[in-house]
């Protein structure tokens, strides 16, 4: 008996250590689906060396000489059954192809391999990769992860994954259940194999499919509809941010300013200095790049707006055509300064680590975190505006000058002063949404002539010198955006939201809201 022992055990080691010498032989020199299916046997056997052959055949890595099937990396080889060094190398080696049918087999099946490891992310990693569609020869091990696994979020994943390869074919109990299972996920691959199941030749898999596919599409409806009232506030806040700084110089104040579009491009180019500064000075603190970016793209801003405030705009209150004129020319120059120091390419601002990603609200709706802190930051920024207008010494002589300019002067407010305060105030506020709008798309010398109209259009939809009117209109113009865009696309919904202001505007010329300030005086 004790001689026997050593035999037993070298025979299990050998069992457990060795590959099917059979399916890697089909796995070489079988025809294509006896190749399929060596890779199903491979990961239904579940040794731990399957993922090394599967990731040698697909990386053009597995050789054959005579019936021996090998895998060559530069000058060494090894045998592929037991994972042996062959030496010397065979020098009449050839190399096993693997077709592009072949090599999404293998990555579905080295997902599958993955389903057994220790680390969560990974097991959540190969789960998402075969929930978007595996090869019925996985299911096995599918069902084996399934019984071992502990995570909600992964059982639920791998569930969703069985039921998709057995609503294909089996028992009709078990396509029944697969089907009712299916019929309880959010998922539009879900949709997508229900659909298929309506032309089954079985009534009652007709049946059931139908009902589960209706229960789908409408989780897959209030996703969609989630989706898109998230859109309309992202573009809502994106406009708010926009136009709260011309809410201030044309809303307030009366001035008509086309360089408006040029002092958000100006933020953002504030922001991509900072970034290339800490890149080359302090990389470590990279992702904090923006807390520098935001009060830099703000004081930049301002004090090219206080400039040409001072420089220009003073001489010109109460005239709207010559104001109009004057700061549609410095907006050529500005571009022309820009391009001259930065080159007309655009350049790329990187988002920080935190505003990569998103979160998955629902299975078709992915909500990403650049646009969620968008929106935080433009709250955050009204917050402080209204705060600053409504709680500070400049903004009651703001406020002062703008619904009485002579009387305010009377009592000592120092209106040249203020104007010139309240100008850059405006110019700084775009400059931050200037530094917003870097963290969601390329900046250009153009990038503010695409936000100059939307801009006067919040403002003047919302009611001239008005705040609360300008954030209704930025909400209201998001959503009508977002929403005609999803059934006539892009440009179409920029016609129509032109179209419905003019009309507005017809009716009702002061706005949402009635107008207050010194362009009433004007």
């Amino acid at each position: 008996m004790r001689k026997l022992l050593p035999i037993v055990l070298l025979a299990l080691a050998g069992h457990a250590w060795g590959l099917d010498r059979a399916a890697v032989g089909k796995l070489a020199f079988g025809e294509s689906d006896e190749r399929s299916a060596a890779i199903a046997a491979l990961v239904a056997e579940g040794d731990p060396r399957a993922a090394e052959v599967l990731s040698a055949l697909a990386a053009g890595h597995m050789r054959t000489a005579g019936e021996r099937v090998l895998i060559a990396k530069g000058e060494s080889a090894a045998d592929a059954v037991t994972g042996e060094a062959v030496t010397p190398v065979p020098g009449d080696m050839e190399e096993v192809i693997a077709n592009n049918r072949l090599r999404g087999e293998i990555e579905g099946a080295l997902a599958a391999l993955k389903l057994f490891s220790g680390e969560r992310g990974v097991r959540l990693e190969a789960a998402k990769a075969l929930a978007g569609g595996a090869d019925a020869g996985v299911l096995p091990v599918v069902k084996r992860a399934l019984g071992k696994e502990k995570d909600a979020e992964i059982r639920a994943l791998l569930d969703l994954t069985a039921a998709s390869m057995e609503v294909a074919g089996g028992p009709q109990q078990t396509r029944l259940a697969a089907i009712a299972r299916l019929g309880e996920s959010s998922s539009a691959n879900s949709r997508t194999l229900l659909a298929a199941a309506l032309n089954d030749a079985d009534q009652d898999i007709r049946i059931a499919a139908e009902r589960s596919l209706r229960a789908v599409q409408g989780r897959l409806a209030w996703g969609e509809r989630a989706g898109l009232a998230f859109a309309g506030v992202s573009l809502g806040s994106i406009l708010l941010l926009a136009a709260l700084g011309l809410a201030i110089t044309y809303g307030l104040m009366g001035v008509i300013n086309m360089a408006h579009g040029e002092l958000i491009m100006i933020g953002a180019y504030a922001t991509y200095v900072v970034q290339n500064l800490f890149k080359a000075h302090l990389p470590g603190a990279f992702d904090w790049y923006l807390l520098a970016a935001v009060p830099a793209s703000f004081v930049v801003a301002a004090l090219v707006g206080m400039a040409l405030e001072r420089g220009v705009i003073r001489w010109l209150y109460g005239r709207p055509l010559e104001t109009l004129l004057a700061t549609w020319g410095i907006s050529l120059m500005l571009i022309q300064a820009v391009r001259t120091i930065f080159g007309a390419q655009n350049v790329q601002v990187e988002n920080p680590a935190f505003m990569s990603g998103g979160i998955e609200a629902f299975s078709n709706v992915v909500l990403p975190w650049n646009r969620i802190v968008i929106i935080c930051f433009a709250a955050a920024v009204l917050a402080a505006m209204w705060l600053l207008l409504t709680r500070t010494r400049l903004g009651l002589f703001v406020r002062g000058v703008t619904q009485n300019r002579d009387m305010a002067a009377c009592v000592g407010v120092p209106t040249a002063r203020v104007d010139t305060w309240a100008f850059g105030l405006g110019s700084g506020i775009a400059g931050l949404a200037g530094c917003a709008l870097s963290q969601i798309g390329n900046v250009g010398p153009d990038l503010g002539q695409g936000y100059i109209v939307d801009s006067f259009m919040v403002v003047v939809f919302g009611g001239v010198g008005q705040l609360a009117g300008t954030v209704y209109a930025a909400l209201v113009l998001g959503f009508a955006n977002k929403a005609l865009e999803s059934v006539s696309g892009a440009v179409i919904a920029k016609i129509a939201v032109l179209v419905f202001i003019i009309f507005f505007i017809q009716r009702r010329p002061q706005g949402l809201f009635a107008a207050k300030g010194r362009a009433l005086e004007a």
